[in-house]
């Protein structure tokens, strides 16, 4: 692969008549795939007027930027259309062209009201609540948790549990998580759940001893403590597996995978599927 030295910063404009989060998520990877070059990202959102919307256009102009943009409206789209191709302007229309879709294929007009996806709906809710459980039930603070839990993780000390149960409480899913301690006791209520709800996170004795040592600097206190002694973290680390094969859970090296990816990774071990954030209510609620 051809290296090149890019010197002036590439810009994405993000505008929305939402959030503007699809959008920029797509920006995001398309930055992911070029850790060479420079980017900045301007988001204007919550755009819902031809003027409001003209002067983003015109302040994306002025950076040369590629538009990435997320507006139901059709004739805010054409406003859009009309004004990048007199300005020979990257844009991109994330939502249309699958709304579009949806449309031939069923004869069904789209709704176009915009930020239709952050409706306070029932699944709306359900996810505050999958959040608000994710907090009640970190760090094994009440084991109870687990016998309601739709997720149990298991791991030890910087494993991105609570990361990863807020992520998957973001799916509408309920996550309870237990720090492994060699020396604590296990909680009763972890025999009595099924063990194809349980997630066994582990991670690499290296990387750990740094992470470790990281958090420690970040406190202002010494790093080489028995926390991040490389013998206690494998001792740690064997016991996890140990009590993982013990209960014949799934088991995931955290290592070299983002928080994302573990999730990923969590649902499709455990066949589980974020539908209910897209089902509506059987009336139509």
């Amino acid at each position: 692969m051809t290296e090149t030295n890019i010197k002036e910063t590439l810009t994405f404009f993000i505008i929305s008549d939402s959030a503007g989060e699809t959008a920029s998520k797509l920006a995001q990877a398309t930055m992911a795939q070029y850790p060479m070059i420079n980017f900045e990202i301007f988001r204007r959102t919550f755009i819902t007027t031809k003027d409001a919307l003209i002067k983003a256009l015109v302040d994306a102009k002025s950076h040369n930027a590629m538009i990435l943009h997320t507006i139901i409206s059709q004739d805010l789209v054409q406003v859009v259309d009309d004004f990048c191709g007199a300005s020979n302007l990257f844009h991109f229309d994330v939502l249309t062209p699958p709304v579009l879709e949806v449309q031939r294929r069923t004869g069904i007009e789209p709704t176009r009201e915009p930020g239709a996806l952050h409706h306070l709906n029932k699944n709306y809710f359900k996810r505050i609540k999958a959040m608000e459980f994710a907090v009640k039930y970190d760090d094994g603070k009440d084991p109870r948790g687990f016998l309601e839990a739709d997720v149990v993780l298991l791991g030890v000390s910087r494993t991105s549990k609570t990361p990863l149960s807020l992520f998957l409480a973001n799916k509408n899913l309920k996550v309870a998580n237990l720090p492994i301690v060699p020396q604590a006791h296990i909680p009763k209520q972890l025999w009595e759940i099924d063990p194809k709800k349980i997630v066994g996170l582990t991670n690499d004795p290296k990387i750990l001893n740094t992470i470790r040592k990281e958090r420690m600097i970040s406190y202002g206190l010494n790093p080489d403590t028995a926390y991040s002694q490389i013998d206690k973290i494998i001792s740690e680390l064997e016991f996890a597996t140990e009590l993982y094969e013990k209960l014949g859970c799934i088991v995931i090296n955290v290592a070299s995978l983002s928080i994302e990816e573990t999730a990923s990774m969590i649902l499709n071990a455990l066949n589980l599927e974020d539908h209910s954030y897209f089902i509506t209510d059987e009336n139509g609620d």
